[in-house]
């Protein structure tokens, strides 16, 4: 059922989802609804895909729809308020693809139960089955036949016919608070992650390093500390980063994906510091040179030593320059010498 983008106000109807309910996708975001979600819904056994968003719905996170088989939940852009806890199903939004509660009044911290029951998300397609209602095959897999709106790589976009293997997590622009729970580490599976715009503290967790498939992280306008960890660097797939306005100190880590990002994916962490910032680490500049072997002789031995040392540096600069002179002389093609001489114009030019 597709009521999306009208002028429909008041609340939803419970009559919509009578015992005998069928429906497989009920989309009615873009709208000017308000009051709770009815709980009717919870009769739409084979319900997958439910997008209310873009509304004025007024409620406590609906816990109870982790009884259905959902596999896509937009929230997104309404007045939910309070914390979301999960349903006391064992089996609770299993099969969980996308999740989208961003743009509300959620608060309190991320809930880690909540996470560790996405199975779906930390299987991946093949253990999950399939959307049976909106799919269709092609020469490219099996996708979604249906759109709805969602924030991806930064970019609010409406996502056409998407791919089953598609997993999102947003929930941006909220209140949370508290660390991000390392069991997001074990959602093998995701694609999209974003938790920015809340009040979130403590450490990037290192688990987010086994998240092998992720292409879009945002983790921007927090309270986020410490080191960006090195292990970020095994991300192959990341094409997004935003870690902008948090707290975070230190090295950026360098190689794989990170010699790709720019300077907006770092602004506001005035304590960071190495490529792509101007400012530099200063490892190099910091560091003390050795201590000289002739503390405890006279000036005049500290003396004939220095001169001593400038001869000898003389006389082989003198004694390598005159052999050089001769090769190239006499070879006529110093293949190595220019192709030393491309590979300094390579490094400081290129």
């Amino acid at each position: 059922m597709n009521l999306y983008t009208n002028n429909f106000n008041g609340k939803i109807p419970g009559i919509l989802f009578p015992k005998s309910c069928s429906l497989r996708s009920f989309r009615i975001n873009s709208n000017q609804l308000g009051g709770p979600i009815p709980q009717s819904l919870v009769n739409c056994k084979d319900l997958e895909l439910l997008d209310l968003g873009k509304n004025n719905l007024r409620d406590i996170f609906p816990s109870w729809l982790g009884k259905l088989n959902l596999q896509v939940l937009v929230l997104r852009s309404n007045r939910f308020r309070g914390h979301i806890v999960n349903s006391e199903v064992a089996s609770s939004f299993s099969h969980l693809r996308i999740i989208d509660p961003s743009n509300n009044d959620f608060s309190g911290c991320l809930p880690p139960k909540f996470f560790e029951s996405l199975n779906a998300i930390s299987n991946g397609y093949e253990k999950t089955g399939e959307v049976q209602y909106m799919r269709y095959i092609s020469s490219f897999g099996v996708y979604y036949d249906k759109s709805f709106s969602v924030t991806t790589k930064g970019l609010a976009m409406a996502l056409m016919r998407i791919l089953t293997a598609l997993t999102i997590i947003d929930f941006s622009n909220n209140q949370f608070n508290g660390q991000i729970p390392e069991i997001i580490g074990k959602l093998q599976s995701l694609i999209v992650l974003n938790l920015s715009h809340n009040s979130l503290t403590g450490h990037i967790p290192l688990s987010l390093s086994n998240l092998s498939k992720l292409e879009s992280l945002d983790l921007s306008s927090n309270k986020l500390e410490g080191r960006i960890p090195a292990q970020l660097q095994s991300l192959e797939f990341l094409e997004v980063l935003n870690l902008s306005w948090n707290k975070i100190t230190g090295p950026i880590p360098r190689g794989n994906q990170f010699n790709t990002f720019t300077n907006d994916s770092y602004i506001g962490n005035f304590g960071l510091c190495g490529f792509p910032l101007s400012k530099s680490c200063g490892n190099d500049q910091d560091s003390e040179p050795p201590p000289t072997i002739f503390d405890d002789e006279d000036d005049t031995t500290k003396e004939l030593n220095w001169k001593f040392s400038i001869l000898m540096g003389y006389g082989c600069g003198l004694v390598l320059g005159l052999s050089l002179g001769f090769i190239v002389f006499t070879t006529g093609e110093p293949w190595w010498f220019i192709e030393m001489i491309k590979r300094v114009q390579q490094k400081y030019i290129c």
